[in-house]
């Protein structure tokens, strides 16, 4: 089963995908994390010890090279590992990204989406800017402001992909964030048990 996991910066992505991988693999089941990052936070780092600050098509053009070299070799990846894959970030990530800087959707980025094997879900977590903006401040390696993590959940209910995106409230601490992906992983395996769809929501 391939899960996708999106949510802003600070949201929880990364941590709560980690805990269920490693919760799968502590019951004896199979688990793979793959993360589709495009190297933002390394090149905003770079561009902040240098002085400068790229152009927001220059920008773009890099992170979405990244991005997609990340996102074709994991999808080979994935299709050749059993068990759960976990998908940390994805293309629909970088379709936001250009919304906050704006930039046109362009019709690339789409087009791989038709093509490339559907994840059984995409699981957006739900996070009040506010909230990620006090996380990213308190682990003190992200430099987003709290406007730029506004734009950024605009960006994604914008998204025409954003309905059907199976929605996780990641308001919650670590811990009970975990839970509840678990749980939602669970109910998006029983679901494709029964052939039924996920439920957005």
């Amino acid at each position: 089963m391939l899960i996708v996991l999106t949510g802003i910066d600070g949201s929880g992505k990364s941590t709560a995908a980690q805990a269920l991988v490693s919760a799968v693999r502590a019951d004896g089941g199979t688990a793979l994390l793959l993360n589709n990052h495009a190297g933002r936070r390394s090149m905003s780092v770079l561009g902040a010890r240098m002085g400068i600050r790229l152009p927001p098509r220059v920008a773009d053009a890099l992170e979405t090279t990244f991005r997609v070299w990340n996102v074709l070799v994991h999808h080979l990846r994935a299709s050749r590992t059993e068990g759960l894959v976990v998908m940390d970030r994805h293309l629909y990530c970088q379709l936001a990204l250009r919304a906050t800087k704006g930039l046109p959707r362009g019709r690339v980025l789409s087009w791989m989406l038709s093509k490339l094997p559907a994840p059984d879900a995409v699981v957006h977590l739900e996070v009040d800017p506010g909230i990620a903006h006090q996380r990213i401040a308190a682990r003190g390696t992200d430099a987003e402001t709290l406007q730029d993590l506004a734009a950024f959940a605009h960006a994604y209910r914008q998204l025409p992909e954003y309905g059907g995106f199976v929605k996780v409230d990641a308001s919650v601490p670590g811990p009970e964030l975990a839970r509840r992906l678990a749980a939602t992983v669970h109910e998006l395996g029983r679901a494709r048990a029964e052939g039924r769809p996920p439920v957005a929501g």
